[in-house]
């Protein structure tokens, strides 16, 4: 692969001095990276009562309704206005319930921040861009981003940069605020679109938003960092009669607890999920993430831009990746509903469909051979050498070790990309002799190369 000289410029900037800000983040537990399935974990007494009130909610609408989809439960469970996981709770970090790997160490955010700048100077330098997040968490990620835009001030001089965080949890947009301006922000802002904005440490404008829809148009680099696997999913089970949808109902043997059944004919979304030359007996869809990677390959295709998506995942091959976190521990996923994490792996073959060629795809590539990509290798020697504190070394080693070993978060977290077609595009010398070079590679996707 051709080294690509900015991204070793990029590199070589942020690896001074002023690269590092604060110390490496305390270890993470080694759960941190979500098991794939199972059960554990007792809930603690406020979790309790969280998880009685949404239950006796939830056994109300089943006993006045019937049975409802997977996705309607993962929707009451984890965005309920009233009892909803993170609208109460989103417990990110040591703390609460699981850890990201932004939480684990700077590095990574650092990395995803080069990834931005080196897309931005491939494709000319536009004068503005928005950097928009989508499940900010706790805003360490755009927080990292932001100290690596602002090492490279002299970089983004000339250009117009603005954050765009679209956030349904008011506890976790709290939190963003901060960390990312100190608290200082202003409710109901002018902006009707955005329901809060202020001004980054660093001098940025920051505004945050319920939806996509509402983040204004423009040139745009958008980021989902364990955005997509938390979306409601609806599952299909294969039986002797054809498909039928997995639902969660009442158990008649015990009236306070919930239960999987399975539909006793064809629903609309068997009909309009379940593709004819689908070859698995157990499948997992998740329209949200349709419609949302369609909007975002309509707006990239439009203004501009790149998206970045980071998850749990696999190419259409995975079955059953149902699960509840809670306390960096599997939890029974219709236990104490609203008290643990809900996910699902992303099906990324899904993604790749709904951007119905509007854009380019790259990806899904595991994340170890994603940063190892981005020079995290690099950036780790310098870390050590510019530290002669042990506990700091182990803390540095044990980070990276949580973020590329293959056994913990190095294969378990994919890197997918959206670019709009004329990036990836190389002129075609025999007809267009005057055209410029070829493209440089995008960072992360392709081996990177230093001399």
């Amino acid at each position: 692969m051709v080294p690509l000289p900015a991204r070793r410029a990029l590199l070589t900037a942020l690896l001074g001095p002023a690269g590092r800000r604060r110390l490496p983040r305390h270890h993470a537990p080694a759960a941190a990276a979500r098991p794939s399935s199972g059960a554990g974990g007792e809930p603690e007494a406020e979790g309790h009562s969280q998880g009685t009130a949404m239950l006796r909610h939830l056994l109300l609408k089943l006993r006045a309704t019937g049975p409802v989809t997977v996705a309607e439960y993962m929707r009451e469970a984890l965005t309920n206005p009233g009892q909803g996981y993170y609208t109460r709770r989103g417990g990110i970090g040591e703390s609460g319930d699981f850890v990201t790997s932004p939480e684990i160490s700077q590095v990574f955010g650092e990395l995803i921040g080069i990834w931005y700048i080196s897309e931005w100077i491939a494709m000319g330098k536009p004068k503005a861009f928005q950097l928009v997040e989508l499940g900010p968490g706790r805003g360490t990620l755009t927080d990292d981003i932001l100290r690596v835009f602002n090492q490279l001030a002299s970089l983004l001089s000339k250009c117009d940069v603005s954050i765009h965080l679209v956030e349904v949890s008011p506890k976790l947009s709290e939190i963003q605020a901060l960390m990312l301006t100190g608290g200082k922000v202003q409710s109901n802002p002018e902006n009707k679109s955005a329901y809060m904005k202020g001004i980054s440490k660093t001098g940025i404008p920051i505004f945050w938003y319920r939806d996509i829809q509402d983040v204004p148009p423009g040139y745009s680099f958008y980021l989902a960092h364990e955005f997509f696997d938390a979306l409601p999913i609806h599952k299909f089970q294969r039986t002797e009669k054809g498909w039928r949808e997995v639902l969660v109902d009442i158990d008649p043997e015990v009236p306070d607890q919930l239960r999987f059944v399975l539909s006793p004919s064809s629903t609309p979304a068997t009909q309009n999920f379940i593709q004819p030359e689908e070859t698995r007996d157990h499948v997992e869809v998740c329209p949200e993430a349709g419609v949302i990677i369609q909007r975002l390959a309509c707006r990239i295709e439009k203004d501009g831009g790149a998206a970045l998506v980071a998850d749990y995942g696999h190419d259409g091959t995975q079955t059953d990746t149902f699960r509840g976190f809670r306390n960096h521990k599997l939890h029974d996923v219709l236990r104490a509903p609203g008290t643990a994490d809900l996910t699902a792996d992303v099906d990324f073959s899904y993604l790749r469909k709904m951007t119905q060629g509007r854009t380019a795809t790259l990806g899904p590539i595991k994340q170890w051979e994603f940063l190892k990509n981005m020079g995290i290798d690099l950036r780790l020697q310098v870390l050590l050498q510019n530290s002669s504190d042990p506990a700091t070394h182990e803390q540095l080693l044990h980070s990276y070790d949580m973020l590329m070993n293959p056994k913990k978060m190095g294969d378990r977290f994919n890197f997918f990309a959206l670019l709009p077609h004329h990036r990836l595009a190389h002129p075609d010398k025999k007809h267009k002799p005057e055209s410029k070079a070829p493209l440089p590679p995008v960072a992360g996707f392709g081996e990177l190369l230093l001399k």
